[in-house]
């Protein structure tokens, strides 16, 4: 029996090449892995792109020159928990460049669209903390933001 490899496939309409381009030149650890283009009798231009496949930090992406037929949404997106602030504001402003757009909470779009969540690994544990007023009170300065400030959050955490 082969092992299992569950891969997303991002639908581009005609942008999948400048994305994953984009995409490894943000992350670390990223390359992309092999360009198909269309051939004869393939639905696309013969030449053009048809899909990329990337990977980011050992998770291989799959970016497919699909059309305009379907655009993407908050129902989906990847998740960057990271080291700390610095990294998180890294990730975060990164992503943003280049007509990217904030949300709440973490959340952005990229410039083309997609959906992501960037934050410090600290807010899960904040959130998450056992003492439920210390989660309340992260959980309302979280949702008050749209970068993650994880000193504001602590602080909020804290303060009784």
């Amino acid at each position: 029996m082969t092992e299992l490899e569950i891969t997303p496939c991002l639908w581009f309409d005609g942008r999948a090449e400048e994305a994953a381009e984009f995409y490894v030149g943000v992350f670390d650890d990223a390359r992309i892995l092999k360009v198909v283009h269309n051939g004869p009798g393939m639905p696309g231009t013969q030449g053009s792109v048809l899909t990329v496949d990337f990977e980011i930090q050992g998770q291989r992406i799959t970016a497919l020159n699909g059309g305009p037929e379907f655009t993407f949404s908050e129902a989906f997106s990847l998740q960057v928990p990271c080291a700390d602030q610095a990294e998180s504001d890294r990730y975060w402003y990164a992503l943003l460049e280049g007509g990217g757009q904030e949300s709440q909470c973490g959340w952005l779009k990229d410039r083309f669209g997609f959906s992501w969540q960037v934050f410090p690994r600290e807010l899960d544990d904040l959130v998450t903390d056992p003492d439920p007023g210390r989660a309340e009170r992260a959980v309302k300065a979280m949702l008050t933001m749209q970068r993650i400030d994880i000193e504001e959050v602590r602080r909020a955490a804290d303060a009784a």
